[in-house]
């Protein structure tokens, strides 16, 4: 079992609040995570509606079904019956208690209104998303925090080449991948894909033709982390746009997809500005997009989007459990000049992450965050450049280039 940074936060949660969700893709690890908080903190019951019983007796009576429990319980995959959402608002109404219910979904809470408006007030949601690099190695990453730091910490020359960095974009973090050897992970990625057409996007979406489904994730895989363009998706796709629009939005609710906000100082532009399209797992995007470690070495261009949806993931993990509370959007000016990702604090100081798949940089590369920094002023905080090499360089006061591996290993220590 890979520990995971997100317990604490689950733990907090369930001292404050009646009804905890954990939230997240199928597979990620939501049962695993929700088991290990039973102990003396949460000494609860566990019962998952995926067993046909549990589910046959929460369907029948869901008012009885949640009267028998006289302790804190676990009901996992808990989102297949959205009737108990109003049966759990009188249950915890009778006796406001914290931790009274941990709850785990694989689908997307805004996908069910009627859990979310009727438990208001009453409960906190927690996305889990695949292991991070940081879990993986044992790690509580602290990339966020340490961008934000006043000055940041000594780098101990732990930096990783270009080829491992993109082994470990190609692994993603599904935890059944990742134990894996490459040459089976394809394998679990093709049952992976056709179980969540199947069983969740067809429930969700109360459809039975899913055949342009896989095509479609495919061609949504080949251009992630570019702007999404409803108009040419829809044309290359052969589909309506709304008819796209909807099959979009169930992949964002089944933790397939997200999309990644555009940044401007005029807060009413970022509405307006086209989002980013990026995958929930970059091993499930390589697998769609047929990247390989030896296709990229003859294609290197392929490894650019890959690399930058794959450290994406990285921050909007650690945001999770980082002490620094940050939006996580993109920049690009009309001009055409951008950075890959933003961090904006409550605050408002702004830190600019760009990532390049070289080794070597130059001028050029640091433009777009010199843009970003003009703009801000001095809400600019921190300038990094995310590059292939193993040295830590200054381009100024508040411009660093740093290795891709600094993102898990930067100022990170063991879980203890």
């Amino acid at each position: 079992m890979f520990p995971r940074n997100l317990d604490t936060v689950v733990l907090e949660a369930l001292a404050d609040t009646p009804v905890v969700l954990l939230v997240g893709a199928r597979q990620c690890g939501k049962t695993t995570l929700a088991k290990s908080m039973i102990g003396d903190a949460f000494p609860a019951r566990y019962l998952s509606l995926d067993d046909p019983a549990t589910l046959a007796a929460a369907h029948a009576d869901p008012g009885a079904f949640l009267d028998d429990f006289q302790g804190p319980v676990i009901l996992d995959e808990v989102l297949q019956i959205p009737a108990l959402a109003t049966v759990l608002r009188q249950v915890v109404d009778r006796g406001r208690k914290a931790g009274r219910f941990l709850l785990t979904g694989s689908a997307n809470v805004l996908a069910m209104p009627r859990l979310a408006d009727a438990l208001v007030g009453r409960m906190e949601v927690v996305t889990l998303w695949p292991l991070s690099v940081g879990e993986i190695e044992g790690r509580r990453g602290s990339f966020v925090d340490a961008c934000f730091r006043a000055r940041l910490p000594p780098w101990k020359n732990e930096a990783e080449d270009r080829v491992a960095c993109l082994r470990r974009a190609l692994m993603g973090g599904y935890p059944e991948a990742v134990a894996r050897k490459a040459r089976r992970r394809a394998a679990w990625f093709r049952g992976y894909i056709a179980t969540i057409l199947q069983r969740e996007v067809r429930d969700l979406a109360r459809i039975e033709g899913l055949a342009e489904l896989p095509r479609l994730l495919q061609l949504l895989a080949v251009r992630a982390t570019g702007p999404l363009n409803y108009s040419e998706i829809a044309r290359s796709a052969g589909l309506p746009q709304t008819t796209l629009k909807r099959y979009i939005a169930l992949f964002e609710h089944t933790f397939l997809l997200w999309r990644l906000p555009a940044w401007s100082r005029n807060r009413s532009k970022r509405l307006v500005k086209a989002p980013k399209l990026l995958f929930g797992d970059t091993g499930l995007l390589a697998h769609l997009a047929g990247w390989t470690a030896r296709g990229l070495a003859g294609h290197p261009g392929d490894a650019g989007p890959l690399l930058e949806n794959f450290i994406a993931m990285e921050l909007r993990k650690q945001l999770g459990w980082s002490r620094t509370a940050a939006r996580l959007c993109h920049f690009r000016t009309d001009a055409g000049r951008g950075v890959d990702l933003v961090l904006e604090d409550e605050g408002g100081r702004v830190v600019g992450i760009e990532v390049k798949s070289r080794s070597t940089l130059g001028e050029r590369d640091l433009r777009g965050l010199r843009t970003l920094a003009e703009m801000c002023g001095e809400d600019f905080h921190r300038g990094v450049l995310l590059y292939t090499g193993k040295e830590r360089l200054a381009f100024g006061p508040r411009l660093h280039a740093l290795p891709i591996s600094s993102v898990w290993r930067l100022g990170t220590t063991g879980r203890g």
